[in-house]
């Protein structure tokens, strides 16, 4: 992927007036589907007209119109999310109906310019690739090798000692496998290798 993904650092909010109805965006960073409706349960107002929403989480994405005509709020607001290159996120946008009907291209672009100003205003991170390790390694080489890799931004997940030495599986940016394989075989003078996990 040459383009980077970003998640949302925080929960923000933006709300516009738009032709006399209310728009209020919410998006907050999520991991799974279940955290996303959990979300939009909470912050959906009931006495709202509309609570219309969408989440992406890698390859997992749903949207929701709430009564709205089909395609006018759901999915603009699913591509407010992809234009922003964000992923791992959910955004509700809720209506107060201010009575003037804003039409089909009307309420497009109410629905999908709230998220999209929303997210745009939001603090971001960006969303880093990473890799598993796993590895084996002698008692003498552990504290060398730990401190080598955390300075990867390696992170040991699993430490398992036996007679023999110690098994470790690893956690660290995707980017820089190759970099800690090579540093795992120089350290231990090419007796071990780490092997991909994921």
């Amino acid at each position: 992927m040459s383009e980077t993904l970003y998640t949302l650092a925080a929960s923000h909010q933006h709300g516009e007036d738009i032709k006399k109805s209310r728009f209020l965006a919410h998006a907050a960073p999520v991991q799974t589907p279940e955290q996303a409706l959990a979300f939009v349960r909470q912050v959906s107002d009931l006495a709202a007209t509309h609570n219309c929403w969408a989440y992406r989480i890698g390859q997992d994405y749903r949207f929701n119109d709430d009564g709205e005509p089909g395609g006018t709020a759901g999915r603009p607001i699913l591509q407010a999310i992809e234009g922003q290159g964000i992923d791992c996120a959910v955004v509700v946008v809720t209506r107060w109906y201010g009575g003037i009907k804003l039409g089909a291209g009307g309420l497009v672009r109410a629905y999908g310019g709230t998220a999209a100003e929303c997210l745009r205003l939001a603090a971001r991170i960006p969303i880093v690739a990473m890799a598993r390790l796993g590895l084996r390694c002698e008692f003498a080489e552990l504290a060398l090798l730990k401190a080598r890799l955390r300075e990867l931004d390696a992170e040991v997940t699993r430490e398992e000692f036996d007679a023999n030495g110690v098994e470790l599986d690893l956690q660290l940016p995707a980017s820089r496998v190759g970099e800690a394989q090579a540093r795992i075989t120089d350290i231990s003078r090419g007796r071990h290798s780490a092997r991909r996990l994921d």
